[in-house]
């Protein structure tokens, strides 16, 4: 295929996504509701390009905000997003998001800037998710906050050093966690974890483009063509052998009975209609 006829396929992908995006929207949600700056702590600002990104946990944001620190000159003179240290990416003054500014401003922004996101197949962003913060020995401050809890509540007499360190909490454990209706009357879910239109409000906020994981390096080929700094900035290609598959997904699944993987489905269903992702094949309730 030549160059152009590339381009034009990738223009006709994003395009149907959009349109499916924009149908779901019509058909799922209730009335529309007025934006508050609240809902806009997830949408990262680059004045100078006139882009807006709404990052999405375990959907290669780390990648997207080091992109976006080359840009906007946080990183000095640095022109390789990956010489930025992965924690310095998420430090959150480095930059700026949507909720700092005034009504005028963040409207003059939403209306002009070009707006995009990444998304992934929902169920497997989520083992990611459990596999990242309940299974990597480092993770002492989310076994603390959270798998405490998890065991705490979701497991029948557990050990006095599971109480205390919350650091073995099984995938099963995090699912009855997720479906519990109490967790979310106490707090909001956890970014990590937190549904993507509920992060990012994709039926408020009209984006210009819907990248997704799978197509990862083309989508942010494209993003980066449609601003214009595609000279100035690449995106890394991943080489990341560890990320989560649909297989794995599935390894996950097995022991989840029918009746939570339905509740879990439920709770993401959002997520798998408007980003047109199909309920995955291993799932038993269908």
């Amino acid at each position: 295929m030549s160059t152009k006829a590339v381009e034009s396929a990738v223009q006709a992908l994003h395009q149907s996504r959009r349109e499916l995006l924009e149908e779901g929207c019509r058909s799922y949600t209730r009335k529309r509701r007025v934006l508050i700056p609240e809902d806009l702590k997830h949408v990262i600002v680059d004045d100078q390009h006139s882009l807006l990104y709404c990052y999405v946990p375990k959907v290669a944001c780390t990648n997207w905000k080091r992109v976006l620190m080359v840009l906007t000159g946080m990183a000095g003179t640095q022109r390789d997003p990956l010489a930025i240290p992965a924690n310095e990416a998420h430090v959150s003054g480095n930059l700026r998001t949507l909720s700092e500014y005034t009504t005028s401003q963040i409207n003059q922004r939403l209306r002009s800037y070009l707006k995009f996101l990444f998304v992934r197949e929902p169920f497997e962003r989520l083992v990611s998710a459990y596999r990242n913060k309940f299974t990597r020995s480092y993770n002492t401050a989310f076994h603390k906050r959270y798998g405490t809890k998890i065991v705490q509540r979701h497991r029948p007499n557990p050990q006095p050093e599971a109480l205390e360190k919350g650091n073995d909490v099984s995938f099963e454990e995090f699912v009855y966690y997720l479906v519990d209706p109490a967790t979310q009357r106490e707090e909001p879910f956890n970014e990590h974890w937190e549904r993507v239109h509920s992060l990012c409000h994709p039926c408020l906020i009209h984006y210009d483009v819907v990248g997704k994981y799978e197509t990862l390096e083309q989508d942010s080929r494209y993003v980066l063509q449609l601003a214009g700094v595609e000279q100035q900035v690449s995106f890394p290609s991943s080489s990341k052998s560890t990320r989560t598959t649909g297989d794995m997904a599935a390894q996950f699944f097995q022991n989840i009975s029918p009746f939570y993987q339905k509740k879990l489905y439920n709770l993401y269903r959002m997520d798998f209609l408007l980003f047109n992702y199909s309920i995955p094949e291993y799932l038993k309730f269908t």
